[in-house]
């Protein structure tokens, strides 16, 4: 059987069986790949020279991104200023740091490995887990219209191209308060994704991102809502469940949460005054 790769999909001739019925077809796959990210520092005591930081495994695309953002949403950059070049290669990447004085070298001390499918479990500790935004924060009050929520998953379909063609990969995207979609990052890993959209708006120096609204493919991890809340991001919406500890986390935040997006319905699950009428917020017990 021939197989074909492109840089985030691969084709596979494959028999299809269904019922009685056999078929020799091809079919579409969503890239896997290991990815490793490592740091160089010049200006530190002594010189730091690729420090690898993290293998996980992603699909290929917005390395860049991916890397910065995870830096970043591991609290080990927190401006642009500090990244002096990225240098991408296959399946790795060395991000070059301009100095260290601005950057918390203990953070280097952490060492993970993580998969696709979470990022979480492969961390040393729970202790490391949760990253204290560094953002100076003081976020506008937030209002969104209840009905501008429900459109959001029609322009996410329609946007997803990778998922159109394998059906196996997720999608970080964000929107202004307007509706209007700003930019999207795909990935094999929920993380991934997110880490490459918060990467961008962390090049672009866009952060925080206390105006914008954030919604993701799948459910709202613990970990999602921790690096959501690094970029400043005060309303997340997922297409799927949270879990428990999202939920605590975003309230501990003062977040929005909002799961089970569909058409013409949502549950929000904490946060509820930034998308309803003051009149209309009446929680059942």
């Amino acid at each position: 059987m021939k197989e074909s790769q492109e840089s985030s999909v691969f084709r596979k001739e494959i028999v299809k069986v269904k019922a009685s019925e056999i078929q020799y077809t091809t079919d579409t796959l969503a890239v896997e790949e290991p990815f490793e990210i490592s740091i160089s520092v010049l200006k530190a005591t002594p010189p730091i020279f690729n420090k690898n930081i993290s293998i996980t495994m992603r699909t290929p695309g917005h390395d860049a991104d991916l890397a910065v953002g995870f830096l970043f949403t591991e609290g080990i950059l927190s401006t642009p200023e500090q990244v002096e070049q990225v240098l991408v290669s296959e399946n790795k990447v060395n991000v070059f740091l301009r100095n260290s004085e601005t950057l918390d070298l203990s953070q280097l001390e952490r060492h993970f490995y993580t998969s696709s499918s979470c990022g979480v479990c492969g961390k040393s500790s729970i202790d490391a887990i949760k990253t204290v935004c560094q953002l100076d924060l003081n976020p506008k009050p937030l209002k969104v219209d209840p009905e501008l929520i429900k459109t959001f998953p029609a322009i996410l379909r329609a946007r997803q191209e990778v998922f159109d063609k394998t059906g196996g990969l997720h999608a970080a995207v964000l929107f202004d308060i307007h509706g209007n979609l700003l930019d999207l990052r795909e990935d094999v890993g929920r993380h991934n994704a997110l880490d490459k959209l918060l990467g961008a708006s962390f090049k672009a120096n866009n952060l925080p991102l206390d105006d914008k609204l954030l919604l993701l493919s799948g459910r709202a991890s613990f970990e999602l809502i921790q690096k959501a809340s690094m970029a400043g991001i005060q309303v997340v919406m997922a297409v799927g469940a949270p879990s428990s500890l999202a939920v605590k986390l975003a309230m501990e935040f003062n977040m929005t949460l909002i799961g089970f997006l569909y058409e013409n319905r949502y549950n929000i699950y904490c946060g509820q005054e930034r998308i309803l009428a003051e009149h209309a917020v009446e929680m059942d017990h």
